[in-house]
């Protein structure tokens, strides 16, 4: 038995439910649908908006394009440290990343260099900013971070990465610095408010599919 609820067999999940699994089913085709969807239909109205959220943010090119989307969801799934949902973006990733199986792999292992230098920054700034005292902004930051321009990614993915994963962390200067960053890149703020609704669907997920 599940630690914080019975197990249920299909059969038994409720029929909101299992109308929502179904449209699931329509937008992955023919891929299966990933088991944390299954997990959050024991909640029907929980697994019905996750959807609706999913497709829209995650799983619709909008003002960003599919691969960006996954390079969040990979990015938020992993900072979350949620496994199963860091191995669906992954894949996800992968395949819509161009080229050789090499470089689609080499692209996810730079974007969680990316991810992880970003949150090695985001607990510096944060500390700084919650530390009370002046006294250390005044000092060296004394942590490399050359990852940031020494990967296959552009300037742009970096940005999405550095912005979502900062707001998830709660890093406000690192959150500022980066969308005024991507903001010179050229990114629109519809892109970037976009990215956050990404990111936050993902981050929902990730809270939820915890417990299992």
């Amino acid at each position: 038995m599940h630690p914080y609820w019975p197990a249920r067999t299909p059969a038994e999940i409720d029929e909101k439910a299992q109308q929502t699994l179904s449209r699931l089913a329509e937008v992955f085709g023919t891929d299966s649908i990933p088991e944390f969807f299954h997990h959050m239909a024991i909640v029907p109205s929980f697994v019905n908006d996750y959807y609706m959220n999913f497709k829209k943010f995650c799983y619709t090119q909008g003002k960003l394009s599919l691969k960006d989307k996954a390079l969040i969801g990979l990015a938020v799934s992993h900072t979350a440290g949620v496994k199963s949902m860091t191995e669906f973006f992954a894949h996800r990733l992968r395949n819509l990343v161009e080229g050789s199986e090499s470089a689609q792999s080499q692209f996810v292992a730079d974007a969680l260099a990316v991810q992880a230098t970003c949150a090695m920054y985001n607990v510096f700034f944060k500390f700084r900013d919650l530390s009370g005292s002046d006294l250390f902004s005044g000092m060296p930051v004394g942590l490399r971070a050359h990852t940031f321009a020494g990967t296959s990614l552009t300037d742009t993915e970096v940005e999405l990465i550095n912005i979502t994963v900062s707001d998830v962390n709660g890093c406000k200067p690192c959150t500022e610095g980066h969308v005024a960053k991507a903001r010179q890149l050229g990114l629109a703020d519809e892109a970037i408010l976009e990215a956050i609704q990404c990111a936050a669907t993902v981050y929902a997920g990730c809270q939820f599919t915890k417990a299992l």
